[in-house]
């Protein structure tokens, strides 16, 4: 193995532990929409890892699912129900949750299958991530309004470093990053900071919200 591999080794594993722990974090919250999510980079990542590590498929297939299941409806549409809990008060039912979750399996599953979606799919990905982007600058505000500054600006790092990723995601490489090593490297350590900096950002939301 490489040192560019074993760098991006690293940052998987980096985004599996972050994802994992605030994932728990936010079921321990009785957020379920948010810690579902978060454990679906969770396995995700484990099986990038896996793939990284043996080359074997099946982990690669799941991996690239995940992947697609979160950029298309994971973060865009599931995270920012979630995190509307402390923006808007929305408190959806477990069954509603689940609901969320079948939809959007089923929907990625068309997505990554269906032939029509081939060309239209990396802007279909743009725009759902550029959606969230937009929540996000409202999340900061809130926080921002209520005193959290330090917090607002963390998402605000957040928003810029997501949107940058997902905007190169699928239409530009960077030169001499020919299997994009370099482009993953980043696009996970991204994601591990965004998916912590959330985490303690709803909470300080939420602490302002119940007094």
């Amino acid at each position: 193995m490489d040192f560019k591999a074993a760098i991006l080794c690293v940052a998987t594993l980096l985004l599996l532990a972050t994802s994992l722990v605030y994932g728990v974090k936010f079921l321990r919250k009785q957020n379920y929409l948010l810690g579902l999510e978060w454990l679906v980079v969770t396995l995700s990542t484990s099986n990038l890892l896996v793939y990284l590590l043996s080359q074997a498929q099946l982990p690669y297939r799941i991996s690239y699912f995940c992947d697609a299941f979160s950029r298309a409806f994971g973060i865009p549409v599931i995270a920012t129900a979630g995190l509307m809990a402390v923006t808007h008060r929305y408190a959806p039912s477990k069954a509603l949750d689940i609901v969320f979750f079948a939809a959007s399996i089923a929907s990625t599953a068309f997505l990554v299958s269906a032939d029509v979606m081939a060309k239209p799919l990396p802007y279909f990905y743009l725009v759902m991530w550029t959606a969230f982007s937009v929540y996000l600058a409202y999340f900061a505000y809130r926080l921002k309004r209520v005193g959290e500054n330090g917090h607002a600006l963390g998402v605000i790092v957040a928003l810029v470093a997501g949107q940058a990723i997902a905007s190169i995601y699928d239409f530009y490489r960077i030169p001499g990053d020919e299997e994009q090593v370099i482009f993953f490297t980043l696009a996970l350590t991204t994601w591990s900071y965004m998916l912590a900096q959330l985490y303690y950002a709803y909470g300080a939301l939420e602490r302002v919200e119940a007094v």
